[in-house]
């Protein structure tokens, strides 16, 4: 019974840097590099969707409906035990993480900045023409940075979403928050003790990042009416 139970933190404790310390340090690791990566996949297809033609348009929605619709997990495992057995070639698991959970924050971004290209008010456009800029000029110093500032929520999220996302690489054996979880559980048979502990690192890691990223919001909304 629940009331016999003995906790036992001392196990826990013992092993918390070693696998738990480091791990929460890797998954923040892996989404950030995940989301700088998948922003730049968002980007270059929201403008690629936003000014080409039809056919370019049809491949991009082809991409975002194929990773958007299949689980993430379909895919880490298509991922790292999938393409190397067809192509021929390998790579560890954490690069194989880093390649389908960028994959899938591209597909999530592009809606994103699809729909921050579309708000930039024409305007601005306008203006930016009639001094003379050039559409590459326009892209750099007009629409971007106006971009930027109406995705920011969307990308503090993203951040956030993806954070979460990482402790599904634990099935790859990536030694992620959640592998150290599994490991001393494992390793001590404290089950109830490493993930009471873990959860509460997802949380208040969580509202530390939203409360780091609103900072920054509201310094580059700031900025901006400044400038």
């Amino acid at each position: 019974m629940f009331g016999e139970y003995h906790f036992n933190f001392a196990l826990i404790w013992r092993h918390f840097w070693a696998r738990l310390g480091w791990g929460l340090v890797l998954s923040l690791e892996l989404a950030l590099v995940s989301i700088l990566i998948g922003m730049a996949i968002g980007l270059a297809l929201a403008l690629a969707y936003t000014d080409r033609g039809r056919p370019v348009r049809a491949m991009v929605a082809a991409y975002v409906e194929i990773i958007r619709n299949v689980p993430l997990l379909l895919l880490i495992y298509l991922v790292f035990y999938g393409l190397p057995s067809v192509g021929g070639f390998a790579y560890d698991a954490t690069t194989s993480f880093v390649i389908t959970l960028s994959a899938y924050a591209g597909a999530q971004l592009v809606e994103v900045f699809r729909a921050g290209f579309d708000a930039v008010p024409k305007g601005l456009i306008d203006a930016g023409k009639a001094i003379g800029l050039t559409p590459w000029q326009r892209l750099i110093h007009v629409r971007l940075p106006t971009v930027f500032r109406i995705t920011l929520p969307s990308l503090s999220n993203a951040y956030i979403s993806l954070f979460k996302d990482t402790a599904l690489a634990t099935v790859i054996a990536v030694p992620e928050l959640t592998y150290g979880a599994n490991w001393i559980n494992f390793n001590t048979f404290r089950t109830l003790e490493v993930y009471a502990v873990v959860a509460p690192m997802y949380m208040v890691t969580g509202w530390l990042i939203l409360q780091g990223l609103r900072f920054l919001e509201r310094r580059f909304v700031t900025h901006a009416h400044a400038r």
